[in-house]
Protein backbone atom coordinates (compact mmCIF):
# COMPACT_ATOMS: atom_id res chain seq x y z
CA UNK A 1 0.00 0.00 0.00
CA UNK A 2 1.27 3.15 -0.78
CA UNK A 3 0.12 6.59 0.91
CA UNK A 4 0.76 9.92 0.31
CA UNK A 5 0.33 12.57 2.60
CA UNK A 6 0.72 15.90 1.29
CA UNK A 7 -0.52 18.35 3.89
CA UNK A 8 -0.06 22.32 4.70
CA UNK A 9 0.74 23.41 7.53
CA UNK A 10 -2.09 24.35 10.86
CA UNK A 11 -1.28 28.05 11.56
CA UNK A 12 -0.65 28.78 14.70
CA UNK A 13 -0.27 25.25 15.63
CA UNK A 14 1.65 22.90 13.31
CA UNK A 15 4.03 22.59 10.69
CA UNK A 16 3.46 20.74 7.43
CA UNK A 17 6.07 18.31 8.28
CA UNK A 18 4.49 18.20 11.59
CA UNK A 19 1.00 17.56 10.25
CA UNK A 20 2.34 14.99 7.51
CA UNK A 21 4.18 13.44 10.40
CA UNK A 22 0.89 13.00 12.67
CA UNK A 23 -1.18 11.69 9.75
CA UNK A 24 1.53 8.95 9.02
CA UNK A 25 1.74 8.00 12.50
CA UNK A 26 -2.14 7.59 12.77
CA UNK A 27 -2.07 5.49 9.38
CA UNK A 28 0.30 3.19 10.53
CA UNK A 29 -0.82 2.01 13.71
CA UNK A 30 -3.69 0.38 11.52
CA UNK A 31 -1.74 -0.65 8.34
CA UNK A 32 2.36 -0.92 9.87
CA UNK A 33 3.11 -2.00 6.37
CA UNK A 34 2.40 0.63 4.70
CA UNK A 35 5.09 3.11 2.24
CA UNK A 36 3.74 6.28 3.55
CA UNK A 37 5.72 9.22 1.45
CA UNK A 38 5.46 12.49 3.31
CA UNK A 39 5.21 15.54 1.11
CA UNK A 40 4.52 18.52 3.26
CA UNK A 41 2.96 21.48 1.09
CA UNK A 42 2.51 25.13 1.47
CA UNK A 43 1.24 27.86 -0.93
CA UNK A 44 3.60 30.17 -0.71
CA UNK A 45 2.41 31.75 2.90
CA UNK A 46 3.87 30.86 6.52
CA UNK A 47 5.71 27.92 6.25
CA UNK A 48 6.91 27.64 2.86
CA UNK A 49 10.57 27.56 3.33
CA UNK A 50 9.80 24.58 5.84
CA UNK A 51 7.62 22.45 3.59
CA UNK A 52 10.38 22.79 0.76
CA UNK A 53 13.23 21.85 3.48
CA UNK A 54 11.53 19.10 4.31
CA UNK A 55 10.49 18.02 0.97
CA UNK A 56 14.26 18.64 -1.09
CA UNK A 57 16.67 19.35 1.75
CA UNK A 58 18.64 22.57 2.44
CA UNK A 59 19.63 24.81 5.46
CA UNK A 60 16.77 26.60 7.18
CA UNK A 61 19.40 29.79 7.89
CA UNK A 62 18.25 32.81 10.55
CA UNK A 63 19.18 36.69 10.21
CA UNK A 64 18.29 39.66 12.27
CA UNK A 65 16.28 41.65 10.62
CA UNK A 66 13.27 45.49 10.85
CA UNK A 67 10.19 44.03 11.43
CA UNK A 68 7.21 45.51 10.45
CA UNK A 69 6.71 47.83 13.40
CA UNK A 70 10.38 48.93 13.06
CA UNK A 71 11.41 46.41 15.91
CA UNK A 72 14.29 43.86 15.41
CA UNK A 73 12.73 40.00 14.73
CA UNK A 74 15.14 36.88 13.62
CA UNK A 75 13.35 35.86 10.53
CA UNK A 76 14.03 32.66 8.85
CA UNK A 77 14.87 31.70 4.84
CA UNK A 78 15.99 28.90 3.30
CA UNK A 79 19.01 27.66 1.43
CA UNK A 80 18.21 24.81 -0.96
CA UNK A 81 21.14 24.71 -2.84
CA UNK A 82 22.37 25.41 -6.26
CA UNK A 83 21.85 28.98 -6.25
CA UNK A 84 18.43 28.77 -4.79
CA UNK A 85 17.01 30.52 -1.92
CA UNK A 86 13.54 30.75 -0.59
CA UNK A 87 12.11 33.94 1.36
CA UNK A 88 8.52 33.87 2.82
CA UNK A 89 7.90 37.57 3.50
CA UNK A 90 5.94 36.67 7.09
CA UNK A 91 8.92 35.44 8.59
CA UNK A 92 10.11 39.23 7.97
CA UNK A 93 7.23 40.91 7.66
CA UNK A 94 4.09 38.92 9.26
CA UNK A 95 0.93 39.66 11.01
CA UNK A 96 1.95 37.35 13.88
CA UNK A 97 4.82 39.93 15.12
CA UNK A 98 2.73 42.37 15.93
CA UNK A 99 0.37 42.06 18.50
CA UNK A 100 -3.39 43.00 17.90
CA UNK A 101 -3.86 46.26 19.38
CA UNK A 102 -0.71 47.50 17.76
CA UNK A 103 -1.66 46.54 13.49
CA UNK A 104 -1.24 49.42 11.26
CA UNK A 105 -1.27 49.45 8.46
CA UNK A 106 -0.39 52.65 7.50
CA UNK A 107 2.91 52.69 8.79
CA UNK A 108 4.20 48.60 8.68
CA UNK A 109 6.71 48.05 6.64
CA UNK A 110 7.86 45.25 3.87
CA UNK A 111 11.92 46.44 4.80
CA UNK A 112 12.48 43.50 6.72
CA UNK A 113 11.92 41.29 3.95
CA UNK A 114 14.14 43.19 1.87
CA UNK A 115 16.91 42.58 3.98
CA UNK A 116 16.31 38.79 3.59
CA UNK A 117 16.97 38.90 0.14
CA UNK A 118 19.98 40.75 0.45
CA UNK A 119 21.10 38.24 2.62
CA UNK A 120 20.16 35.89 0.19
CA UNK A 121 22.35 37.64 -2.57
CA UNK A 122 25.48 37.91 -0.36
CA UNK A 123 24.89 34.24 0.45
CA UNK A 124 25.29 34.03 -3.64
CA UNK A 125 21.82 33.43 -4.74
CA UNK A 126 20.67 33.33 -8.54
CA UNK A 127 17.28 32.47 -7.45
CA UNK A 128 14.58 33.65 -4.97
CA UNK A 129 11.47 32.07 -4.42
CA UNK A 130 9.53 34.72 -2.85
CA UNK A 131 6.49 33.32 -0.60
CA UNK A 132 3.67 36.23 -0.21
CA UNK A 133 1.29 35.14 2.05
CA UNK A 134 0.76 36.32 6.30
CA UNK A 135 2.00 40.07 5.76
CA UNK A 136 1.15 43.07 8.19
CA UNK A 137 2.18 45.45 5.97
CA UNK A 138 0.37 47.61 2.98
CA UNK A 139 3.10 49.51 1.74
CA UNK A 140 3.19 48.19 -2.13
CA UNK A 141 6.88 46.64 -1.04
CA UNK A 142 8.29 50.11 -0.54
CA UNK A 143 9.86 48.95 2.19
CA UNK A 144 11.80 46.01 1.10
CA UNK A 145 12.81 48.04 -2.33
CA UNK A 146 14.50 50.88 0.31
CA UNK A 147 16.29 47.38 2.19
CA UNK A 148 18.00 47.02 -1.75
CA UNK A 149 18.86 50.56 -2.12
CA UNK A 150 15.99 52.11 -3.83
CA UNK A 151 15.08 56.19 -2.54
CA UNK A 152 11.50 57.25 -2.23
CA UNK A 153 11.22 60.85 -2.62
CA UNK A 154 8.93 63.64 -1.99
CA UNK A 155 8.30 66.88 -3.85
CA UNK A 156 11.08 68.78 -1.68
CA UNK A 157 13.69 66.32 -2.53
CA UNK A 158 13.13 63.96 1.33
CA UNK A 159 12.87 60.25 1.89
CA UNK A 160 9.11 58.99 2.55
CA UNK A 161 8.87 57.63 6.15
CA UNK A 162 7.99 54.11 6.47
CA UNK A 163 4.72 52.40 5.58
CA UNK A 164 1.98 52.66 2.58
CA UNK A 165 0.19 55.80 4.30
CA UNK A 166 3.37 57.94 3.38
CA UNK A 167 3.11 56.80 -0.45
CA UNK A 168 0.72 59.92 0.07
CA UNK A 169 3.51 61.93 -0.67
CA UNK A 170 5.42 60.24 -3.11
CA UNK A 171 6.85 62.65 -6.06
CA UNK A 172 10.06 60.88 -7.51
CA UNK A 173 11.84 57.85 -6.88
CA UNK A 174 15.68 57.18 -7.66
CA UNK A 175 16.87 53.47 -8.66
CA UNK A 176 20.51 54.50 -8.76
CA UNK A 177 21.07 52.49 -5.43
CA UNK A 178 19.47 49.28 -6.44
CA UNK A 179 21.41 46.33 -5.54
CA UNK A 180 23.10 45.56 -9.20
CA UNK A 181 23.72 42.23 -8.16
CA UNK A 182 19.59 41.94 -8.58
CA UNK A 183 20.30 42.10 -12.35
CA UNK A 184 21.71 38.43 -12.22
CA UNK A 185 18.97 37.10 -10.21
CA UNK A 186 15.71 35.17 -11.22
CA UNK A 187 12.82 36.14 -9.00
CA UNK A 188 10.08 33.41 -8.41
CA UNK A 189 7.12 34.84 -6.71
CA UNK A 190 4.71 32.00 -4.68
CA UNK A 191 1.33 33.38 -3.98
CA UNK A 192 -2.29 32.31 -3.81
CA UNK A 193 -4.02 35.30 -4.40
CA UNK A 194 -4.87 37.07 -8.21
CA UNK A 195 -5.75 40.51 -6.78
CA UNK A 196 -4.97 43.66 -8.17
CA UNK A 197 -2.69 46.27 -6.36
CA UNK A 198 -5.74 49.33 -5.99
CA UNK A 199 -9.42 49.30 -6.18
CA UNK A 200 -12.09 47.29 -4.78
CA UNK A 201 -10.29 44.17 -4.85
CA UNK A 202 -6.46 45.82 -4.17
CA UNK A 203 -4.14 45.54 -1.16
CA UNK A 204 -6.31 47.97 0.80
CA UNK A 205 -9.62 46.73 0.76
CA UNK A 206 -9.29 43.35 0.70
CA UNK A 207 -6.58 42.56 3.04
CA UNK A 208 -6.60 46.02 5.04
CA UNK A 209 -9.18 45.26 7.86
CA UNK A 210 -7.13 42.30 8.67
CA UNK A 211 -3.74 44.35 9.27
CA UNK A 212 -5.84 46.97 11.49
CA UNK A 213 -7.24 49.66 8.94
CA UNK A 214 -10.50 51.14 9.42
CA UNK A 215 -12.73 52.09 6.46
CA UNK A 216 -11.05 55.73 6.21
CA UNK A 217 -7.75 54.45 6.30
CA UNK A 218 -8.48 51.73 3.60
CA UNK A 219 -9.46 54.44 1.71
CA UNK A 220 -6.23 56.53 2.37
CA UNK A 221 -4.37 53.69 1.83
CA UNK A 222 -5.70 52.53 -1.52
CA UNK A 223 -5.52 56.26 -2.81
CA UNK A 224 -1.74 56.17 -1.77
CA UNK A 225 -1.14 52.97 -3.38
CA UNK A 226 -2.97 54.41 -6.41
CA UNK A 227 -0.40 57.35 -6.66
CA UNK A 228 2.31 55.17 -5.98
CA UNK A 229 1.44 53.29 -8.89
CA UNK A 230 0.78 56.27 -11.19
CA UNK A 231 5.10 57.54 -10.13
CA UNK A 232 6.50 54.10 -10.80
CA UNK A 233 4.61 53.59 -14.21
CA UNK A 234 6.30 57.17 -14.67
CA UNK A 235 9.22 55.85 -13.75
CA UNK A 236 9.16 52.34 -15.54
CA UNK A 237 7.52 53.48 -18.36
CA UNK A 238 5.29 50.17 -17.59
CA UNK A 239 1.92 50.06 -15.91
CA UNK A 240 1.92 47.03 -14.09
CA UNK A 241 -0.74 47.87 -11.47
CA UNK A 242 -3.55 45.70 -12.79
CA UNK A 243 -1.43 42.63 -12.99
CA UNK A 244 -3.38 39.36 -11.30
CA UNK A 245 -1.45 38.97 -8.06
CA UNK A 246 0.44 41.90 -7.97
CA UNK A 247 -2.17 42.97 -4.30
CA UNK A 248 -0.37 40.52 -2.49
CA UNK A 249 0.80 40.97 0.64
CA UNK A 250 -0.09 44.57 0.74
CA UNK A 251 1.29 45.64 -2.45
CA UNK A 252 4.88 43.68 -2.28
CA UNK A 253 3.76 41.47 -5.28
CA UNK A 254 3.86 44.77 -7.00
CA UNK A 255 7.16 45.94 -6.21
CA UNK A 256 8.22 42.05 -6.98
CA UNK A 257 6.68 42.68 -10.85
CA UNK A 258 7.62 45.86 -11.91
CA UNK A 259 11.40 46.35 -10.36
CA UNK A 260 12.62 42.74 -9.48
CA UNK A 261 11.02 41.53 -12.90
CA UNK A 262 9.77 38.65 -10.63
CA UNK A 263 7.50 35.79 -12.47
CA UNK A 264 4.36 35.02 -10.45
CA UNK A 265 3.12 31.32 -10.02
CA UNK A 266 -0.08 29.92 -7.72
CA UNK A 267 2.59 28.82 -4.62
CA UNK A 268 0.83 25.11 -4.01
CA UNK A 269 2.08 24.83 -7.89
CA UNK A 270 6.07 26.45 -7.12
CA UNK A 271 6.43 23.95 -4.07
CA UNK A 272 4.62 20.38 -5.36
CA UNK A 273 6.85 20.97 -8.66
CA UNK A 274 10.02 21.51 -6.19
CA UNK A 275 8.83 18.45 -3.99
CA UNK A 276 8.07 16.27 -6.74
CA UNK A 277 4.62 16.08 -5.77
CA UNK A 278 3.83 13.98 -9.38
CA UNK A 279 6.32 11.55 -8.98
CA UNK A 280 4.83 10.83 -5.57
CA UNK A 281 1.53 9.98 -6.33
CA UNK A 282 2.49 8.05 -9.41
CA UNK A 283 0.42 4.61 -8.45
CA UNK A 284 -0.73 5.73 -4.86
CA UNK A 285 -3.95 4.15 -3.22
CA UNK A 286 -4.56 7.21 -1.69
CA UNK A 287 -3.35 11.02 -0.77
CA UNK A 288 -4.32 12.60 2.18
CA UNK A 289 -4.22 16.54 2.29
CA UNK A 290 -5.21 18.83 4.71
CA UNK A 291 -4.97 22.47 6.67
CA UNK A 292 -6.28 23.99 9.71
CA UNK A 293 -9.39 25.24 7.94
CA UNK A 294 -11.62 24.30 5.02
CA UNK A 295 -14.34 25.93 2.95
CA UNK A 296 -15.42 27.45 0.13
CA UNK A 297 -12.33 29.63 0.09
CA UNK A 298 -10.23 26.01 -0.43
CA UNK A 299 -11.11 26.11 -3.93
CA UNK A 300 -9.06 29.66 -4.86
CA UNK A 301 -5.75 28.70 -4.61
CA UNK A 302 -5.04 27.24 -1.49
CA UNK A 303 -3.08 23.72 -0.81
CA UNK A 304 -5.47 20.72 -0.62
CA UNK A 305 -6.92 22.20 -4.06
CA UNK A 306 -3.35 21.93 -5.73
CA UNK A 307 -3.04 19.02 -4.41
CA UNK A 308 -6.38 17.56 -5.54
CA UNK A 309 -5.46 18.56 -9.10
CA UNK A 310 -2.06 16.75 -9.07
CA UNK A 311 -3.16 13.88 -7.85
CA UNK A 312 -6.72 13.33 -9.88
CA UNK A 313 -4.10 13.68 -13.27
CA UNK A 314 -2.68 10.22 -11.49
CA UNK A 315 -6.09 8.62 -10.60
CA UNK A 316 -5.48 8.60 -7.09
CA UNK A 317 -8.02 9.32 -4.68
CA UNK A 318 -8.05 12.25 -2.07
CA UNK A 319 -8.89 12.57 1.63
CA UNK A 320 -8.54 16.07 3.47
CA UNK A 321 -8.48 16.75 7.02
CA UNK A 322 -9.09 20.07 8.73
CA UNK A 323 -8.95 21.57 11.84
CA UNK A 324 -12.42 23.19 11.05
CA UNK A 325 -14.54 22.48 8.14
CA UNK A 326 -16.36 25.92 7.23
CA UNK A 327 -19.57 27.21 5.15
CA UNK A 328 -20.04 24.97 1.84
CA UNK A 329 -16.98 23.08 2.53
CA UNK A 330 -19.06 20.55 -0.10
CA UNK A 331 -18.01 22.29 -2.76
CA UNK A 332 -14.41 20.23 -2.52
CA UNK A 333 -16.30 17.29 -3.66
CA UNK A 334 -16.86 18.65 -7.12
CA UNK A 335 -13.11 19.82 -7.23
CA UNK A 336 -11.16 16.72 -6.69
CA UNK A 337 -11.22 15.77 -2.76
CA UNK A 338 -13.37 12.71 -2.19
CA UNK A 339 -14.10 13.41 1.41
CA UNK A 340 -13.30 16.38 4.13
CA UNK A 341 -13.55 15.58 8.00
CA UNK A 342 -12.52 17.94 10.92
CA UNK A 343 -10.66 17.14 13.54
CA UNK A 344 -13.02 18.20 16.59
CA UNK A 345 -13.98 14.99 18.40
CA UNK A 346 -16.40 17.47 20.43
CA UNK A 347 -16.40 21.04 21.73
CA UNK A 348 -13.58 22.61 22.19
CA UNK A 349 -11.93 25.78 22.55
CA UNK A 350 -9.36 27.61 19.89
CA UNK A 351 -6.59 27.16 21.92
CA UNK A 352 -7.74 23.53 23.05
CA UNK A 353 -7.75 22.33 19.53
CA UNK A 354 -4.55 24.16 18.65
CA UNK A 355 -2.99 22.56 21.90
CA UNK A 356 -3.94 19.12 20.56
CA UNK A 357 -4.01 19.09 16.94
CA UNK A 358 -1.59 16.23 16.61
CA UNK A 359 -3.01 13.88 18.16
CA UNK A 360 -6.03 14.35 16.64
CA UNK A 361 -4.80 14.45 13.31
CA UNK A 362 -3.29 10.71 14.19
CA UNK A 363 -6.84 9.83 15.73
CA UNK A 364 -8.50 11.24 12.65
CA UNK A 365 -6.05 9.00 10.45
CA UNK A 366 -6.73 6.12 12.77
CA UNK A 367 -10.45 6.23 11.71
CA UNK A 368 -9.91 6.68 8.07
CA UNK A 369 -7.34 3.91 7.70
CA UNK A 370 -10.11 1.59 9.94
CA UNK A 371 -12.92 2.59 7.55
CA UNK A 372 -10.84 1.94 4.34
CA UNK A 373 -9.90 -2.02 5.92
CA UNK A 374 -13.73 -2.50 6.42
CA UNK A 375 -14.27 -1.08 3.17
CA UNK A 376 -12.12 -3.99 1.84
CA UNK A 377 -10.15 -1.27 -0.13
CA UNK A 378 -6.57 -1.94 1.26
CA UNK A 379 -4.94 -3.68 -1.30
Amino acid sequence: MKIVIAPDSFKESLSAPDVAAAIARGWQQVFPEAECLLRPMADGGEGTVDALLAAVGGERREHQVRGPMGEVVTAHWGWLGQGTAVIEMAAASGLHWVPRERRDARRASSFGTGELISEALEAGATRIILGLGGSATNDGGMGLLQALGVRFLDEQGRELASGGAALAGLDQIDLSGLDARLLQVQVEVAADVDNPLCGPRGASAVFGPQKGASPEQVAELDSALERYARVVAATLGEDHAQFPGVGAAGGLGFAARAFLKASFRPGIELVAELSGLAEAVQGADLVITGEGRMDEQTLHGKTPMGVARVARAAGAPVIALAGSLGENYQALYDAGIEAAFSLAPGPLSLEQAMAGAAAELQARAVDIARLWRLGGLAR
